[in-house]
């Protein structure tokens, strides 16, 4: 059973108290005064929350839960399900931000008379954010249900008649948005709500009514409390991130470092539309500002909702959001946008092909069934002023399937089609496929450019799972799309960019790939940039070597008393923090994905006025997903990095545990296993239940250096084996374009 607002089961008071089930189970029989079950079922109990709260607090074991961990467990335990209920919090959160005395006033009476005042309330401060609102009244929607708004959801993956293998799978974009003015003025021709001709489009924001919101009354205080600690938007945008990462199967989050490069390649624009809008990522790296008007459109209700929401919270741009399927049923039919961005479904089969034959928007040729991408290109490109410049991600197989041949051809000889660029692997999911970026602007005259630029990123793709550098990115393809935009041309830059002329693209094929048509990288000196890889891995070879650890005597277990992380916690021992979603200014992040492969901070985090958790020299870092027993102990290369999602740092007191100790010990398999918990898809650790012996700190140290020396040993190994790696690839790709002589 999963908790909602106002009862708790036995897991979740185990979370209260930081404790086992086992815990719970045995107060349950030896205190007749704990609470009595108010529902669930004899298996499967739930109590109420208040008196469990205060049960544990005069017993003295009411963990110090952080606020916004206390509003998360409350909207995750909704009875309508989190997503109804992160709606809900983001409606009062507008209400707060745009009209706090009102909430003030509606909130200071019993939970029915602020259920009952809301929705009116509510509808003052929605109207002018979004156009006309309306509450919810129909008696299909049960209580508290999602909005109606929405995301185009795509088909299957299918790679056979005619697909390419490797084609990404479908997804769900998570796209953000840009906030919404009052007084910035919508696009005349862009209206709000669908037209006849969108018959399955629907307003975004359909109110919830009394009774809907009284089960998330008690949530809404939370939020309303977190509001005033953090800050409206930050306080959403906190729930939000943590909603997407809780179900990472069920969305697809668009990265900000590859959003901020579209909307940069894309260049200012007045009036913007993202046609699979998702949770807005796209409309949300755009600098927001009056007179922005952002149009979004999406076929999954709730997301459609959240993303209003999102974007009227993000700043002063006007928002015209809208929910339906944009392909079948386009809510702004009558738009001319300045700019398209967008991050479609891939490989939809289903997205319309036999209902849309005779569509209007297929100036460059009607998309085969499997060419769903490219309906999406011609969407954006029928939705732009003229001039307009629409930027789209594209998985690769576009730029060369034989059944999509022809349309790019007529988008490459009419000028529509400007750059193709390659990204690295890891810039987007699916993570192991090198996604392209595609840049296109509605020709102003009949005749187009005569080269169009083709750029790859590739290289710059990062170690592990640490992500692109994307600062590299950026330099590079944002320098050559600006010089080649400008002038209409580019100097060859072997191995990353190049304009090509349109003629030389027009033979049978149509194969747009970069990599197919771009000069390989100068090769100068790459058998003496071999020779000092090789000699650095005999060194690295050789310390890891004086490294290893000596041959381990055998002794009998040691049965040690034990204490907990949780215990330590509460007896100041350490200080526990958990990752955050931002911070005031943009310095490096810790990620998860660093933690596990031993490299540097280099994940990025929007900038916001949440405060930032930073590493400090000897904090102990913890992540909580995966299932592996991976611990690190931060030093200079990490010291003053933000903690990023899914970690848990600890910081040990010096005077009562030593780092390396707390650090080797939370590294036992045992250890994390008993403390693990695991659902279908994935492990989570409960950093609390992690255990360690209770020892004097003399004895610590003595352990500590045993484990700060293996922490050497395993860092060489990790050295020497990305050094070969790189030797391997570099002696294969020396051998065979012939800058390495076979003997």
């Amino acid at each position: 059973m999963q908790d909602n607002a106002t009862e708790v089961t036995a897991a979740g008071i185990a979370r209260l108290a930081g404790v086992g089930r086992a815990a719970v189970s045995n107060w349950r029989r030896r205190h007749a005064d704990f609470p009595k079950p108010v529902g669930g079922s004899e298996t499967s109990p739930s109590f109420a929350r208040a008196e469990v709260e205060a049960w544990l607090r005069d017993q003295g074991k009411l963990a110090e839960v952080p606020l916004r961990e206390r509003v998360w467990q409350q909207l995750v335990g909704h009875p309508e399900g989190p997503a109804t209920a992160l709606t809900h919090a983001g409606y009062v959160l507008l209400l707060i931000h745009e009209r706090p005395m009102v909430w003030l006033d509606a909130s200071g009476g019993s939970d029915e008379r602020l259920a009952a005042l809301l929705p009116t309330a509510l509808e003052q401060a929605a109207t002018p954010r979004f156009g006309p609102v309306r509450a919810e009244r129909s008696v299909h929607a049960g209580a508290g249900a999602a909005p109606s708004v929405a995301v185009n959801r795509p088909g299957t993956v299918n790679t056979s008649e005619g697909e390419a293998e490797g084609s990404p799978a479908p997804h769900t974009p998570d796209t953000p948005a840009a906030p919404v003015t009052p007084t910035a003025p919508a696009t005349p021709a862009a209206p709000a709500v669908p037209t006849a001709a969108a018959t399955s489009t629907a307003p975004t924001i359909h109110l919830p009514t009394g009774p809907q919101l009284l089960p998330s009354v008690p949530l809404l205080r939370g939020v309303a409390e977190f509001a005033a600690e953090l800050g409206a938007r930050q306080a959403f945008e906190f729930l939000l991130g943590r909603h997407l990462d809780a179900n990472p199967r069920q969305y697809t989050p668009t990265p900000a470092e590859l959003a901020r490069l579209m909307a940069d390649l894309a260049g200012p624009a007045r009036t913007v539309l993202d046609p699979a809008c998702g949770t807005g990522a796209l409309l949300c790296a755009l600098d927001a500002r009056p007179g922005l008007e952002l149009h979004a459109q999406d076929s999954a209700p709730e997301l459609a909702a959240l993303t209003a929401l999102r974007l009227a919270l993000h700043g002063p741009a006007t928002v015209r959001a809208a929910v339906g399927d944009t392909l079948r049923a386009d809510a702004f039919p009558g738009l001319r946008a300045d700019t398209v961005l967008c991050h479609p479904p891939f490989n939809e089969r289903n997205w319309g092909h036999d209902e849309l034959a005779y569509d209007p928007r297929w100036e460059y040729g009607f998309p085969a069934r499997a060419e769903s991408e490219l309906a999406w290109v011609q969407h954006a490109l029928a939705r732009l002023r003229d001039g307009g410049t629409a930027v789209l991600l594209m998985p690769p197989a576009t730029a060369s399937r034989r059944s999509g041949r022809r349309i790019r051809a007529d988008l490459l000889r009419r000028g529509a089609l400007r750059a193709v660029v390659a990204l690295p692997v890891g810039a987007a999911a699916p993570y192991n496929i090198p996604l392209h970026l595609w840049v296109l602007r509605r020709p102003e005259t009949a005749s187009g450019r005569p080269e169009v630029l083709l750029a790859d990123a590739g290289q710059f793709a990062g170690e592990g799972r640490g992500g692109p550098d994307w600062g590299a990115v950026r330099d590079v393809v944002l320098d050559a799309w600006r010089a080649h935009d400008r002038d209409g041309t580019l100097q060859e830059r072997p191995g990353l960019a190049r304009s090509v002329p349109v003629i030389e693209l027009l033979d049978d094929d149509v194969d747009l790939a970069p990599a197919r048509h771009l000069p390989p990288p100068a090769a100068a000196d790459g058998a003496e940039q071999l020779t000092a890889v090789r000699e650095c891995l005999d060194e690295t070879l050789r310390l890891a070597t004086g490294l290893a650890p000596a041959p381990a005597l055998t002794a009998r277990p040691v049965r040690w008393p034990l204490t907990t992380v949780g215990e330590l916690a509460r007896g100041s021992a350490l200080v526990m923090r958990t990752g955050g979603n931002g911070g005031p200014t943009r310095v490096p992040v810790l990620t998860d994905h660093d933690v596990l492969a031993g490299t540097g901070p280099s994940g990025t985090l929007p900038e916001s006025d949440e405060e930032a958790v930073l590493t400090e020299p000897g904090d102990v870092v913890v992540p909580v997903l995966g299932g592996g027993s991976v611990v690190r102990v931060v030093d200079g290369t990490t010291a003053g990095a933000v903690l990023g999602r899914n970690l848990v740092l600890l910081h040990p007191d010096p005077a009562a545990l030593d780092p390396w100790f707390l650090a080797g010990f939370l590294r036992g398999t045992a250890n994390n296993r008993q403390a693990s918990s695991y659902a279908s898809t994935a492990t989570r650790l409960d950093v609390r239940r992690l255990q360690l012996p209770r020892l004097p700190l003399d004895e610590q140290r003595r352990y500590g250096a045993r484990f700060r020396a293996l922490d050497e040993f395993e860092r060489a190994l990790r050295h020497a084996g990305r050094l070969g790696d790189q030797l391997v690839r570099g002696m294969y790709d020396g051998l065979t374009d012939g800058t390495v002589p076979p003997g």
